[in-house]
């Protein structure tokens, strides 16, 4: 078993600096590209409605996650509460939205990597870590001193900040972002987020710069890379074909892939006539034979 490089950088004191880097950047919070400048430590909250403290909603081994991760005996999955992008049409709206959750210190935090571990997850996925990177990566000296030894997921949106991303070169494993939209007037109207794919494609090219494609060892598990998630949205709202076409030309042909099926209308969803229903076979293949048409090969 490969060594996670996290490991080597607490050995070399390097893990204790970018800490030290990523805890100064919550005085005037620049954690993602809103950029919102509120004083975190000092209780005040951004877009994302996150303060100081860690807040979770649940940690467990997910036998749902792409099959490199969850191999036999899960993903150890932790979800955190609020989230930098709000989408109006967000799955898992309770969490996001309305951060539902419990608050836990750093110190518990470590605990429940250690947890995972236990229970044989073969990584530690962090879903929606954007807006709590700080706090997750101070967890990790006391985490790898308990014996903390296997992968860490990075779950986001995509959205994220490039100087965030770059402190974290040789601490995350494996980068998993959900590129949503292509086209900014659909950014802009369904999370806000103004620049939204000139943001995520600056990201994919540095994440994949970190890990390159994604690696999976002699029984199938992901070890490192990048793995990328792109959910079908009904009338094409995501831009499916110029998102796929970017990650065959600039980031690699051999990119994983998960082109997701799963949307269907939920929170605010109901209330716009463009994506108030299910995706059709017919969208979905679409796709498909979109990534197809353009190299891609791997998660489809």
């Amino acid at each position: 078993m490969v060594e996670p490089s996290y490991r080597k950088l607490h050995k070399s004191g390097e893990l204790k600096k970018r800490i030290e880097k990523l805890l100064g950047l919550l005085d005037s919070c620049t954690l993602c590209p809103r950029m919102c400048g509120v004083n975190r430590r000092d209780g005040e909250t951004g877009y994302c409605n996150s303060s100081l403290e860690l807040k979770i909603a649940s940690a467990f081994p997910h036998f749902g996650e792409e099959r490199p991760l969850v191999g036999r005996k899960g993903s150890g999955t932790i979800f955190l509460s609020h989230c930098n992008l709000l989408c109006t049409f967000c799955q898992n709206y309770d969490i996001s939205h309305l951060g539902h959750g419990e608050k836990v210190t750093v110190s518990r935090f470590a605990q429940l990597m250690i947890a995972l571990q236990n229970q044989g997850c073969h990584n530690i996925n962090f879903v929606t870590p954007t807006h709590f990177v700080p706090q997750i990566i101070s967890a990790l000296p006391n985490a790898i001193k308990m014996g903390l030894n296997i992968p860490l997921v990075y779950n986001c949106g995509g959205y994220e900040s490039i100087r965030v991303i770059k402190l974290l070169r040789g601490i995350i494993d494996i980068y998993m972002p959900d590129v949503k939209f292509s086209r900014d007037e659909e950014a802009r109207k369904y999370a806000a987020a103004s620049g939204y794919f000139e943001v995520v494609k600056n990201v994919l090219k540095e994440m994949h710069d970190q890990t390159g494609d994604l690696i999976e060892n002699s029984d199938g598990i992901a070890v490192k890379g990048l793995l990328i998630r792109h959910l079908i949205m009904p009338n094409n709202v995501a831009g499916s074909d110029t998102i796929l076409k970017f990650i065959a030309d600039e980031i690699s042909k051999h990119s994983y892939v998960n082109i997701m099926d799963q949307y269907r209308p939920c929170y605010k969803a109901g209330q716009d006539k463009l994506i108030n229903r299910a995706i059709t076979g017919t969208e979905y293949r679409a796709a498909v034979n979109a990534a197809k048409e353009y190299g891609l090969h791997r998660g489809f």
